[in-house]
């Protein structure tokens, strides 16, 4: 199974794809698509989409994890996020993939074994579970592939189902 991963944001939008096959990772790529900050919302949206839509046309995934949205305070940020959260969601529809959905909590659960786990320890798992040498650089990047990591160990499974049932009960 060939997993995209994505975190997703306005001013950067982290990716990951992974493969998953027979309880094995594989990193087959990693980055971020960014936005200058000072472009209106609509050129970034565009850049965005745009680039996804390449992302996915070049490496082919199957299915897509990405984050549910959760935010305390800062409103106008959130909103931003969402419309870009927005556009991601359609271009993954409109390619046809499967879309599954994470919040930060089931990420780190599945990923650390901790839903509290710091972005240290999860940048740091995801390194050594892909088996990779060097630090992934983005916060954005990582999250991403720990987004793919996530839904490669839920999908399919009795995981998925629990964790929706929690969030049902904490709505």
């Amino acid at each position: 199974m060939r997993i995209l991963g994505i975190d997703p944001g306005l001013a950067i939008v982290g990716y990951g794809v992974v493969d998953y096959i027979r309880g094995k990772f594989n990193i087959i790529a990693m980055g971020s698509i960014q936005t200058p900050a000072g472009t209106q919302t609509e050129d970034r949206i565009k850049t965005i989409y745009d680039d996804l839509n390449s992302i996915i046309d070049e490496y082919q995934p199957s299915e897509v994890s990405i984050e549910e949205l959760f935010f305390n305070t800062n409103q106008k940020t959130a909103i931003a996020v969402a419309e870009a959260r927005g556009v991601i969601l359609l271009s993954c529809k409109n390619n046809g993939l499967n879309i599954a959905e994470y919040t930060p909590l089931q990420v780190k659960q599945s990923v650390c074994g901790y839903g509290r786990a710091t972005k240290k320890q999860v940048m740091e798992m995801t390194r050594m579970l892909l088996g990779m040498t060097e630090k992934i650089k983005l916060d954005d990047t990582a999250d991403a592939i720990a987004l793919a990591i996530c839904h490669a160990h839920c999908s399919g499974s009795k995981i998925k189902d629990y964790f929706n049932q929690k969030k049902t009960k904490m709505l």
